[in-house]
């Protein structure tokens, strides 16, 4: 408000270094602070000023006006896009060839805060010829600007599959996978997030990504003390987990699902999503790789997750992957419906406390159909008949109809319990499938034991 940006302005053309350097410093921590002050700086004209030398300027200055760049480039797509209008990426180029390693590591900085905002300007950071130099940051020694340059290779990486390809080109995803086993948490959580953002993006980039032999390495993440090393492993996994039946396979092979489990098991909150996504991918696949998460004991800590998580997507990823789990055959549903996992699912839904979002509903109405479509065993379905809203029930009386002509002993059990009453009470349209329902249990019995 005091004009002090057009102050700051000529003295960065000042003969004294430490005086342009200084400047620089005070223009990034302005640009830092908010998105009004960086618009000020960048309508001021500074950035042609700021760059114009930059190739003679000592280290000091280069990694100043790196941070000035990063500043104005992080608050949004048009501040970053109006940095690559200036020319400022040929410059960040040859800041990223300097022998200086913190001079590389404000570059690195900078081009990951440019990258990360949409396909366009990570296509310009690209076009810049930055991968090959970030796969070189990579491999120095120095852990900081290792960090920086992983996390700038993810940022690339994210958006589209042939922004991933031009990374995996230029040869990162053998040095990534080098570093999983590093000490240095921060480092592997940039490590794994970049491996993620490759996988995810097709079947190829996937498979090239599972060459690098991540596995079992990758696996120690899972029982890292770090919270987001957990996070990022569990990710990697399931971006890959995700994409084809062989894939899975070759996960479960490797002990994957056994980890991811135990990982659940281990943490709480968003930290657990990536593996519930995980288990729900491998066992939606197929009814082997739905047992396999059956057999290493997956049920449980995803019903503990539906009770004990208080976010609402939280509670629908489990109910999604436990009728990813339930919906094959009977034996599967079975197994499921044995955990007590229906009437939980049961009591979120028709909670007035549960929240309305209709994608949380929808994802509870849904594992609830899945895994009913298929359960035929019968004491986990009688105590819904008394509980369940008429859109639930039509589905549980299909499953008694389908059951009770064909088997003496849970008929004589039906009527004990007060199921086959139960099912005199309930009100069906004439005509509807619920009454064909109703009529076939009906007609298991003699018409005394009916009235």
């Amino acid at each position: 408000n005091s004009g002090v940006v057009c102050l700051l302005r000529p003295l960065l053309l000042d003969v004294v270094p430490s005086i342009r350097q200084t400047t620089a410093l005070a223009l990034g921590r302005l640009a830092d602070y908010d998105m009004d002050l960086a618009e000020a700086v960048v309508r001021a004209g500074i950035l042609p000023q700021l760059i114009c030398a930059l190739p003679e300027e000592n280290r000091y200055y280069k990694k100043t006006a790196a941070f000035v760049l990063r500043a104005i480039a992080k608050h949004s797509p048009q501040l970053a896009q109006a940095i690559v209008q200036c020319g400022a990426l040929e410059m960040l180029v040859i800041c990223l060839e300097d022998f200086d390693p913190g001079v590389k590591e404000g570059a690195s900085w900078a081009f990951g805060y440019i990258a990360r905002h949409n396909p366009e300007l990570s296509q310009a950071v690209v076009d810049a010829g930055a991968v090959p130099l970030l796969v070189l940051c990579i491999q120095e020694p120095e852990i900081a600007l290792k960090r920086i340059a992983a996390s700038t290779l993810s940022d690339i990486s994210k958006h589209s599959p042939e922004l991933a390809q031009t990374v995996v080109d230029a040869g990162a995803i053998a040095h990534l996978a080098q570093m999983i086993p590093n000490p240095d948490a921060k480092l592997k959580r940039q490590v794994l997030s970049a491996l993620s953002q490759i996988a995810k993006h097709s079947v190829d980039l996937a498979e090239l990504v599972v060459e690098a032999e991540i596995f079992p390495v990758v696996l120690t993440c899972l029982k890292d003390s770090d919270e987001y090393v957990k996070k990022n492993g569990a990710t990697l996994i399931r971006e890959i987990a995700k994409h084809t039946p062989e894939l899975s396979q070759f996960i479960v092979n490797s002990g994957g699902v056994a980890a991811v489990i135990d990982c659940i098991g281990s943490c709480r909150g968003t930290v657990r999503l990536p593996g519930i996504m995980t288990l729900g991918y491998v066992a939606a696949h197929s009814e082997n790789l739905s047992m396999a998460v059956i057999v290493s004991k997956g049920i449980p800590p995803l019903c503990v997750c539906l009770i004990e998580e208080h976010e609402d997507h939280i509670k629908a990823a489990a109910a999604w992957a436990l009728g990813q789990i339930g919906r094959h055959t009977a034996e599967h549903a079975r197994h499921v419906a044995v955990a007590n996992v229906l009437p939980t699912l049961l009591d979120i839904y028709v909670d007035t406390r549960s929240s309305e979002d209709l994608k949380m509903k929808a994802s509870i109405l849904k594992a609830l159909k899945n895994i009913l479509q298929k359960c035929t065993y019968l004491p986990a379905l009688e105590p819904l008949l008394h509980e369940a809203p008429p859109n639930i029930l039509k589905h549980i009386i299909g499953q008694f109809s389908k059951v009770l002509p064909h088997d003496s002993k849970a008929r004589r059990l039906f009527v004990t319990t007060g199921g086959l009453k139960k099912v005199q009470e309930i009100k069906a349209e004439p005509g509807s499938l619920l009454q064909e329902y109703i009529n076939t249990i009906n007609n298991c019995y003699p018409e005394e034991i009916v009235r």
